[in-house]
């Protein structure tokens, strides 16, 4: 045995287990520090300058007490909140699906990939595919028109426009939740449901009694990254779909902080970027509080 390879064995022996743990994950925390917490730190610092990118000049507090009197912002934050809609509604489709394929009814092996197929798909792609059929002269207007109804401007309404945003985040998240939710049911004893059968339970019974209770802590997952999705994602739909408008009717926060900042307003959307960090932190804290506490009361 080398010299080298000695001396690193004695120093290794000299080591508690868990200064050499410290010593191991070292690098790996420093990367991690230099990859999140100095980009956050810098955001938040630029959050308090009114800076356009080439100068700066300190400002304190005061992009975020524009914030707060922005008219924009308010209707922005409404706007954000009104798309968390689709959160029951991808949960919904995902357990539906999830307990179909479970059950492996006619077709699931198809109906998974065609189910999980729009999650890979990237969101401009998914956009441009709901841009196109809701065209005005798309094919959903065609469809209209072909049983006597009179065609719809889609995206020339708040309201339409939303809904049509709406219907592609459900389309495209409900895929992977069941996929989580699938993967999660396979750990309940089949012979729940077997007992159920005998004891006269419908499908319905059988899903809220014995499925949804299993899977509690999967559903709670599935409603945090949606709601995530929801708040940090969404850029690709609306700038493909809408760019924000009518007005900003479908302007979403992440889609704000991209106008501030090609407005060449760096410290206003930096504190639109950190607002929007909170906003996540907060409604992720708790959705994990009310699940502890209800997993407490049974």
């Amino acid at each position: 045995m080398s010299d080298t390879t000695t001396s690193v064995s004695a120093r290794r022996r000299r080591l508690s287990p868990r200064a050499f743990a410290v010593l191991a994950l070292a690098p790996a925390f420093a990367l991690v520090a230099g990859m999140l917490f100095y980009p956050l730190g810098y955001s938040f610092w630029l959050s308090l300058t009114d800076s356009d990118g080439i100068e700066a000049s300190f400002v304190g507090l005061d992009n975020y007490v524009d914030l707060l009197s922005d008219e924009t912002v308010r209707e922005v934050l409404v706007t954000n909140a009104l798309f968390l809609i689709s959160v029951p509604l991808v949960l919904v489709g995902a357990l539906v699906t999830a307990v179909l394929m479970y059950e492996e009814v006619w077709g699931h092996r198809l109906f998974r990939i065609l189910f999980f197929l729009p999650s890979v798909l990237s969101t401009v792609v998914i956009g441009l595919v709901f841009r196109t059929f809701f065209a005005y002269d798309g094919p959903v207007n065609d469809l209209l028109e072909a049983i006597g109804m009179e065609p719809v401007n889609w995206f020339g309404e708040g309201g339409t426009a939303m809904a049509v945003i709406i219907l592609a985040l459900v389309w495209s998240g409900f895929g992977y939740g069941m996929l989580l939710l699938l993967a999660a049911m396979a750990d309940i004893d089949p012979d729940l449901y077997a007992a159920a059968r005998l004891d006269g339970a419908g499908w319905w019974a059988r899903t809220w009694d014995i499925t949804v209770p299993s899977i509690r802590r999967v559903l709670v997952f599935v409603s945090v990254i949606n709601v995530s999705y929801v708040f940090t994602s969404l850029f690709g739909f609306i700038f493909v779909m809408t760019s924000g408008g009518p007005g900003y009717s479908t302007t979403t926060l992440d889609y704000l902080i991209f106008v501030r900042f090609g407005d060449g307003s760096l410290g206003a959307g930096s504190a639109v970027a950190f607002l929007l960090f909170l906003i996540v932190l907060v409604l992720t804290w708790l959705q994990f509080r009310v699940f502890r506490d209800e997993q407490e009361r049974s």
